[in-house]
């Protein structure tokens, strides 16, 4: 069920940062934005140069310039007001929220909404159905958003709401201190789990397409077999990175790419005499089978362990239901063929 904070951006009062810190004698001979960069890392370097440039942070009691040079012992004073980083109309779009408390939130994306703003999707975006969800999020880049999923993709999402807690989560995930797992339903039949370490890089004839390719950024991801179906494979993944389509290419480099992928899949594989109803599930299957099912992280502020998990969600289970019978027929088939028991308690 979706928890919503009712508002408009329109209205939410401004948050405000206040800081006062001492300049260590270590950072004497240091430009005024290097030494408050250090001093101050829940922000980012681009924002804190802003409040110097714009007077809102000053040194010793003056508004300098950031190259100005810091002796040490100086005051460094920041009194601020965060604008409205998202420049987006609230809408509302229905989202559902697994974990809420003052420092952040984590939600569920629904399979086909996209999560941030581009060409083509000015508007009924997740920064969108976020916005209403909590006004206070444009004064956050990103509405707070700290990582992604594709449009297709369904499953947990971590969003900060506040600056603070943002840029802490952002810094662990770039530290690999936040676990995502995913589940997926594969085309092809794995023999067992291993680990893929292939770096990604955008294709270099289709600029639509990520591939792995010589000089490309570093992707690590791990997987473990759930299940064996007669020509599908439904695993587990774990990122070590968070590259652009990294699951979807670094499975489709096995030769097992994940169901329904438009750009990595090709055609539907069925299994030889496949039943009716797997047959129409493959067929129809509207998107990647991919679903962000966990996150496992510390509070960006309390340090306490945060567990969220995430069920499949509908179309996946049905995927997942055919793809069973589909195995017991062939099976109960197999056993009919050789004479043998139809099932449990034959022939008693």
């Amino acid at each position: 069920m979706a928890e919503s904070f009712p508002g408009d951006p329109a209205d939410v009062d401004r948050e405000t940062v206040s800081r006062r810190v001492v300049v260590p004698p270590e950072l004497a001979g240091r430009r005024f934005d290097q030494a408050a960069a250090a001093l101050l890392p829940e922000f980012s370097r681009s924002r804190l140069k802003a409040w110097i440039d714009s007077g809102e942070m000053t040194l010793g009691g003056e508004r300098v310039e950031p190259k100005r040079k810091v002796r040490g012992g100086e005051e460094i004073v920041l009194e601020a007001e965060l604008e409205a980083a998202v420049p987006l109309a609230s809408e509302p779009i229905p989202v559902t929220v697994r974990y809420s408390d003052d420092a952040l939130l984590i939600v569920d994306k629904p399979a086909g909404l996209v999560v941030h703003p581009g060409a083509g999707n000015p508007s009924g975006t997740l920064q969108n159905a976020l916005l209403h969800l909590d006004p206070s999020l444009a004064t956050l880049p990103r509405a707070g958003l700290i990582h992604r999923l594709d449009k297709d993709t369904s499953g947990l999402l971590i969003v900060a709401r506040t600056l603070e807690a943002q840029h802490r989560l952002a810094a662990r995930l770039e530290r690999r201190e936040i676990h995502r797992t995913y589940r997926a339903v594969c085309q092809g039949v794995l023999t067992g789990g291993g680990t893929i370490d292939a770096p990604i890089g955008r294709h270099p004839r289709d600029r639509l397409r990520m591939a792995i390719v010589e000089g490309g950024r570093p992707a690590v991801t791990r997987y473990r077999i759930v299940e064996r179906f007669r020509a599908h494979t439904f695993v587990e993944l774990k990122l070590e990175t968070g590259r652009t389509h990294q699951i979807r290419v670094h499975m489709a480099s096995l030769r097992t790419p994940i169901v329904g992928d438009p750009l990595y899949g090709g055609r539907p594989r069925f299994p030889r005499q496949p039943t009716a109803r797997l047959r129409a599930e493959l067929e129809r299957f509207p998107r990647q089978a991919l679903h962000a099912v966990r996150l496992e992280l510390e509070h960006p502020l309390t340090d306490e362990r945060i567990v969220v998990e995430s069920p499949l969600p509908a179309d996946i289970e049905a995927l997942l239901a055919a793809l069973r019978e589909d195995a017991a027929a062939a099976a109960e088939a197999s056993r009919n063929a050789r004479g043998g028991p139809a099932g449990p308690g034959a022939g008693r």
